[in-house]
């Protein structure tokens, strides 16, 4: 398993939205079948919001078991939890206030605190407990959910940012000087822990940069998307057509329907 990377390419965003269900539904299923529960951290921006509105509707809703499922976020906004920004609030409003899912196993990042390194601090910590990792080692979560910007950003993780060399600290505050804001974020080696982490990228305005990332040559302080590379679990990248329209493998790739 070690160092698998896949691409699939599909339709459009629609068809992206319905296989990252299907691959949320199997991952969640097999691992509560495996070791009782499942843990995913979830991706902000736009592109995951047709995942998280099938995942709340039939049939998707009905073949997760959400009483066994904890969910976490890759990084977060420095808002408030209930501001149009913050990405636990966009993944409330579509997914989580129309599943059985317990309170008690919804994990946000507390990123509107004043002081956000003590934020990052208290989700650190509380990834510590949950993983029961002690002082050192990484948190193994069953699935994480990425989405890219069109600068080769992934999570809040930006080109140049000093967080990309953090080896350390499994959560950081960096403040975004293109965007004159503050994130908090997973950190590289956390990614890199994961045992499934699956790209979700759509749209023609992304189709150069991931051309840059997969196909380009490694230059990951300008695309921090090339850091992420699990070293023992899966990679899967899942775009749509508009976005792949650059890659030179594409016209060998099959395009899934359904």
């Amino acid at each position: 398993m070690s160092g698998e990377k896949k691409v699939l390419v599909v339709a459009n965003y629609d068809e992206l939205s319905r296989v990252a269900a299907e691959k949320f539904v199997f991952h969640a299923n097999t691992m509560v079948q495996r070791k009782g529960f499942f843990t995913a951290a979830l991706s902000g921006g736009s592109t995951p919001n047709g995942l998280y509105m099938r995942l709340a509707s039939d049939p998707y809703r009905g073949q997760v078991p959400w009483q066994k499922v904890h969910l976490f976020w890759g990084d977060e906004r420095c808002v408030p939890p209930d501001h149009p920004d913050s990405n636990y609030h966009t993944a409330c409003e579509l997914l989580l206030k129309k599943v059985t899912i317990p309170e008690e196993n919804i994990h946000r990042i507390h990123a509107e605190q004043e002081d956000r390194n003590r934020a990052a601090a208290e989700y650190e910590q509380m990834l510590r407990i949950f993983f029961r990792l002690g002082a050192e080692g990484y948190p193994c979560f069953d699935l994480i959910l990425l989405g890219m910007g069109e600068d080769g950003h992934t999570a809040s993780l930006f080109p140049g940012a000093s967080v990309l060399e953090e080896t350390r600290r499994l959560v950081v505050a960096s403040y975004i000087e293109k965007r004159g804001d503050y994130r908090l974020t997973l950190t590289v080696p956390v990614l890199n822990h994961a045992a499934n982490v699956i790209f979700l990228i759509s749209g023609e305005s992304k189709a150069t940069v991931l051309r840059k990332v997969l196909e380009g040559k490694r230059h990951p302080q300008c695309l921090p998307s090339q850091l992420v590379q699990p070293a023992n679990g899966r990679l899967l990248f899942i775009v749509d057509s508009m976005a792949a329209r650059e890659l030179k493998c594409y016209s060998r790739i099959k395009i899934q329907t359904k």
